[in-house]
């Protein structure tokens, strides 16, 4: 008698290959619109005044300069694991290791994004609710529907962002005729450029969070039909994108209203003055809930890819990376999903969600940028081929503008920070590379090559 044995399967070369440029559009857009476009609009307002529109597209040139590693190393070679392995081959090794840790602790805004939408969906209900049930309840939701494949969630995706922006069309369209463009740009009264090139320049080095997250689509570079072509083409084209309509929307915002009364308020109080009650509805649900909903989604379909190859590679135990029958990594959105719920249980609020590991952030992406200066060198075919090459002066001067880019929001940010989260930060950084020292040194980490040529 012959005895069959079950075949497992746990490496990122394992994954259907199925997402072309419009899934990947969904994924970038869903990613980028998120509390920012609500929450940070009246604050970025109270900062700059009507000139909150310039400043969101001044950030999102800001966030495309940040972008140019990833823009030029993704039009080379396709990386299964994410910013994982671009950390693995331009940082080394131990970089890589450091980076696995530190994602599976930065993704605690998977509950920060849970939370947000818990607070719109409260305001819905006729008695209230729980904002913590309703966060666990939409977050288990999209980490179940995840758990039945990409594909799946890509269709779900595409047709959340489809709302998405028509709800946020449909602000700018019934706000706009309501703006006095004669006086708009004017500072005659002191509310444009309100607090002058330092509030303009701080309220767009704030908004960077607002118009980033276009890159969250690297983590599923091995799920891509054609990574090398449609990823880069897919993150320029979204930041712009949005970018173009944030602007409308915060025209319409800052326009409409006086300055004072909606300075530091959510982009809710606007629609409610110029929406009818049906459609302020839709916005709030079309446009709030479903920008948190398909953020929420973008980071749970990307966040797992990275922690898989690290699996493979041996920084964590391989049988992590067991995919199931829809080629799913269970037991990493298990991991992922109990990272949502903690904060939720612990009470944490979303302020502080949001600012536990920015300064690592910042240092990541340095790190990236300043080792991504290797890549002409490194696949010196792949860079001729590149849709995106550029003379090697040019390319060199890209970086350095990108590193300056990452230090000025850096610094902007930092002054903002308390002394427990810097803390909190470094103690993250040290803990990630204890761990990648300690794998390495031990022998179980032993990294593989998880990139693919065009």
């Amino acid at each position: 008698m012959s005895t069959a044995t079950k075949q497992t399967f746990s490496s990122t070369k394992d994954l259907n290959r199925t997402l072309g440029k419009k899934e990947l559009m969904g994924i970038a857009i869903g990613q980028i619109i998120g509390a920012g476009v609500m929450s940070m609009m009246g604050v970025a307002i109270a900062m700059t005044g009507r000139s909150a529109n310039l400043a969101f597209m001044l950030s999102a040139v800001f966030t495309m300069c940040t972008f140019f590693p990833s823009i030029f190393i993704t039009s080379c070679i396709r990386m299964r694991g994410g910013a994982y392995t671009q950390f693995a081959v331009f940082a080394g090794d131990k970089w890589a290791g450091y980076s696995s840790v530190v994602s599976v602790i930065g993704n605690m805004s998977l509950a920060m994004y849970a939370l947000s939408f818990a607070q719109y969906a409260v305001t819905l209900l006729p008695s209230g609710g729980s904002e913590k049930i309703i966060a666990l309840s939409v977050g288990t939701i999209f980490f179940i529907l995840n758990f039945f494949g990409v594909d799946l969630m890509a269709k779900i995706q595409n047709l959340l962002v489809i709302v998405l922006l028509i709800s946020l069309t449909m602000f700018a369209v019934f706000g706009l005729p309501s703006v006095d463009f004669g006086t708009y740009f004017s500072n005659a009264d002191g509310l444009f450029l309100s607090d002058g090139v330092t509030g303009f320049l701080t309220a767009t080095a704030y908004l960077g969070f607002a118009t980033g997250g276009a890159t969250v689509i690297l983590g599923v570079s091995a799920e891509c039909k054609n990574p090398t072509k449609d990823i880069p083409f897919v993150i320029v084209t979204s930041t712009v994108g949005v970018a173009l309509l944030y602007g409308l929307v915060a025209t319409t915002a800052s326009g409409v209203l006086p300055v004072a009364e909606v300075a530091n308020q959510p982009l809710t109080l606007v629609a409610a003055e110029i929406l009818p009650k049906p459609l302020y509805i839709f916005f709030i649900v079309g446009g709030a809930m479903f920008a948190l909903a398909t953020t929420l989604n973008s980071q749970i379909m990307s966040a797992t890819k990275p922690i898989m190859q690290a699996c493979e590679d041996g920084w964590f135990p391989k049988s992590l990376a067991e995919l199931s029958r829809y080629k799913t990594p269970w037991k990493i959105m298990l991991i992922f999903y109990i990272v949502l719920v903690v904060p939720i249980l612990l009470d944490l609020e979303i302020a502080q969600i949001s600012s536990l590991v920015q300064i690592l952030g910042y240092i990541n992406n340095l790190v990236l940028t300043t080792t991504a200066m290797k890549l002409p060198k490194m696949f010196p075919e792949a860079w001729e081929k590149s849709q995106f090459r550029v003379p090697i002066p040019v390319f060199y001067a890209l970086m350095v503008i990108t590193c300056i880019a990452i230090l000025i929001q850096a610094s902007f940010m930092l002054s903002s920070m308390n002394i427990k989260l810097i803390l909190f930060n470094a103690a993250t950084m040290a803990f990630g590379f204890f761990w990648a020292f300690y794998r390495y040194g031990s022998g179980k980490a032993k990294p593989t090559v998880s990139y693919e040529m065009a």
